[in-house]
Formats: C-alpha cells, sequence, structure tokens
C-alpha cells in the first residue's frame, strides 16, 4: 500500500486542511519542513521520506481560478510523481492540466460536470492518468449531482466505473485533518469486494500506523496522508514495515 502525501495549495502556500472549511486553512507548521513553499514542502516529502507520489489540491483552481501551472513544474522538476486537483469541470481544462507532465489528474466529483464530461477525459487521456475522486462530506456527495442518475456514493462510483474509470479515490472531506480517522472504510470495503480490478485510493483523517494497517487489510491500494507526517505521527517505518 502506497503513502501519498498531500499538498493542499492556497494563495502559493502549502497549508493544513480541517474538515474542508477552505476559508480556515492556514499555513502549515511542520516537523519536516521550515517554509510553507510548496516546492519546499515537496522537496521534504521527496528528500526526507523518500516518498515519490505526491497529491496536489490546488484550491485556488477547484474554486475556479487558473491552474498552478508554475507550481505544478517546479515541484515536477523534483523528479516526483504528481497527481493534482485542478478543479477540473471538463475535457478542455483536464487537458491543459495533463499537457504540464502530470502522472495523474484528479478528477474531483466537487467540481465535474458529470458522467459524460467524464467519459471523454478518460478517452482522452487513458485511464491510466485518471483518476476519480468520490467528494464526499460527512458521507454526502458533494457537486452537481444532478448530472448522475442516481446520487449516492455507491451508484456514483458504479456510473464512474461504468464510464472507464479504473482508479478511485474515496475522499470525505469532513475528516481532514481532524484525526479520527477516515470513516469510509465500509463504502471502500464494498467496492473493493465488488470492482476488484479497480485501484482504490483513500483518504481525509488517517491517524497512525494502526489506521495504515487497517486499510491496507481491506485491500486499499493507497492512502492520501497530510497532518500525520507533517505532525510525526507517521514515520516512514510505519509504512515500510507493512
Amino acid at each position: 500500500m502506497r503513502v501519498i502525501p498531500v499538498l493542499d495549495l492556497k494563495d502559493g502556500e502549502v497549508v493544513r486542511g480541517v474538515a474542508g472549511r477552505r476559508q480556515e486553512y492556514r499555513p502549515i507548521r511542520s516537523r519536516l519542513s521550515d517554509s510553507s513553499r510548496p516546492v519546499d514542502v515537496a522537496g521534504a516529502f521527496r528528500e526526507r521520506l523518500n516518498l515519490r507520489d505526491l497529491y496536489l489540491a490546488d484550491l485556488n483552481a477547484i474554486a475556479g481560478e487558473p491552474p498552478a501551472f508554475k507550481t505544478y513544474g517546479e515541484i515536477l522538476a523534483l523528479d516526483v510523481r504528481l497527481w493534482v486537483d485542478a478543479g477540473v469541470r471538463e475535457l478542455s481544462r483536464a487537458a491543459l492540466v495533463a499537457a504540464t507532465g502530470l502522472d495523474t489528474v484528479v478528477i474531483g466529483l466537487e467540481t465535474l460536470a458529470g458522467p459524460e464530461e467524464l467519459a471523454a477525459i478518460v478517452k482522452e487521456l487513458e485511464a491510466r492518468h485518471v483518476l476519480f475522486s468520490l467528494d464526499l462530506k460527512n458521507g454526502q456527495p458533494l457537486g452537481a449531482l444532478s448530472a448522475w442518475p442516481q446520487p449516492d456514493p455507491h451508484s456514483i462510483a458504479q456510473e464512474a466505473i461504468a464510464r472507464g474509470v479504473r482508479r478511485l479515490l474515496v475522499l470525505d472531506l469532513q475528516r481532514v485533518g481532524v484525526g479520527s480517522g477516515i470513516g469510509t472504510e465500509e463504502l471502500c470495503s464494498h467496492l473493493i469486494s465488488r470492482y476488484p480490478d479497480v485501484e482504490l485510493i483513500a483518504g481525509g483523517g488517517v491517524r497512525d500506523a494502526a489506521d495504515l494497517r487497517r486499510l491496507k487489510d481491506l485491500g486499499i491500494a493507497g492512502v492520501l496522508v497530510a497532518s500525520a507526517l507533517h505532525d510525526g505521527r507517521l514515520k516512514p517505518g510505519d509504512w515500510l514495515s507493512l
């Protein structure tokens, strides 16, 4: 199981996410880096923790502003595999983001226009470069739900997979940064059982090594982590021993 550090990018700095309340996010304080500059934090993940897959949530872009392409390029120069959620609504933005050389374009339910656009993106970029994020808040889906045949998490995941998705993230924003666990284990377990060929990633609220072990036992392929790394609650030995 891969550990994938998260960089929440807002106004040019890496901020600490708390329960999806983005207006309250403030620059990180971290044991890994004295700086909140994205390239410095990414470099700390790469050099101090030897983690090469990095997830960047471009919060300004998710809110409707242009993507931070310069920042993406600076981080890519560190020889990492960068995954970016840049608030993709439709194929045109997905193609622009992919053109920067990212490993993975994250397509978030929160901003996506609907399943038809998702199918077009998967076809254009290839499924291996697309991660569909099933964005939840307190277990409830976020976004333009009227575009989906049935707006519950199981049905949205089913529809996304039917449209070609082969990599799926289950992310509950209410759990981010509050140290309460991911809270989506039942949903993840169901999806893994029903769609064994789909790579499933989980995120939001990972606390410690015990959480990692539970998620690995469920069959989860990767987990997004931020606060537990910055606070020192998770160290390389915790995932290297899995």
